[in-house]
């Protein structure tokens, strides 16, 4: 899920035993680099992006510019990882940003915020009377500025409502909307337009060198997804592979870029010739609501 690049920095973070895994594992964590500010100041120093695993698959991520200590985090389902993560790096917490309303998304914040007091909570609209702690509501196109770190908030609907994606310089925060060769399942709203728009018409028309960081580590089995439904597809044919080798190595897979995800991830290829084929329809939200459909039914 965490992609190379220059400002890219591989760090290894040990945070397994904290959120009640083996404590002899570690996890490769990506600690990204573009201070020490409240939440209302944007600060220009370095960025800095560090992946927290939290449980079996979830990720939350640690966000901060340099010199500065503090950091918001994007999606802290638990205490103790967050905690220990913020604690590895000498951190203290300036602000939480929730990508959605799912306990395995916020369940960390009410612990957090007897931590650090009086922090602002970011969470899109629609979503925020299911967060009580949310204290700042984001609207679609929104910038705000977290811990010293300027953000674009995106509204997402479609795993639910009030789904919002955080853009910061060329990484964005996509929750469970969109992951590495898939897309989050549609609880709110059953119409695949509305998903369907906020992958095509949003988050796919951000430059294609934007840098993917979802909810989970979902990319192995959303590449044989993406084979069942496309088995000539060559770069979901790669993705699988990155997948096995990084399971292999117990680490999570290397992140995407959104040019990338154009090539392996069915559910931004609706447009394709194979796929209309496939489900019988030149209609692209048909093409993705049966997607969508036949992901729920596999495993």
């Amino acid at each position: 899920m965490f992609a190379d690049a220059r400002h890219l920095i591989v760090a290894l973070c040990g945070f397994l035993a904290a959120c009640g895994s083996n404590a002899s594992s570690q996890q490769p964590s990506a600690t990204l680099s573009t201070s020490n500010v409240d939440s209302n100041s944007a600060a220009t120093g370095e960025l800095r992006i560090l992946p927290v695993l939290c449980g079996r698959d979830n990720y939350a991520y640690l966000i901060w510019r340099e010199p500065s200590r503090t950091a918001a985090v994007v999606d802290p389902s638990a205490y103790p990882c967050v905690s220990a993560a913020l604690a590895g790096e000498k951190l203290t917490l300036g602000a939480i940003l929730a990508t959605h309303h799912h306990s395995d998304h916020v369940g960390g914040i009410p612990q957090l915020l007897r931590d650090s007091q009086d922090i602002p909570v970011f969470a899109g609209a629609a979503d925020v009377e299911k967060i009580p702690e949310a204290s700042r509501p984001v609207e679609d196109g929104e910038v705000i500025v977290a811990a010293g770190v300027e953000l674009k908030a995106i509204g997402v609907p479609g795993h639910t409502r009030g789904s919002t994606a955080f853009l910061v310089e060329d990484a964005v925060f996509t929750g469970d909307t969109l992951f590495a060769g898939g897309c989050g399942r549609l609880f709110e709203s059953r119409d695949p337009r509305i998903m369907h728009d906020s992958l095509n018409e949003k988050l796919a028309k951000l430059p294609p060198e934007t840098r993917l960081f979802s909810g989970h580590e979902y990319a192995a089995n959303n590449a044989r997804f993406a084979l069942e439904v496309e088995p000539d597809n060559a770069a979901a044919r790669a993705l699988a592979e990155r997948a096995a080798a990084a399971s292999a190595r117990s680490e999570p897979t290397p992140s995407t870029t959104l040019a990338e995800e154009r090539m392996h991830n069915p559910f931004l290829r609706v447009t394709e010739p194979a796929l209309k084929r496939r489900y019988g329809t030149e209609d692209p939200i048909e093409v993705f609501g049966r997607l969508r459909a036949d992901k729920d039914k596999f495993r």
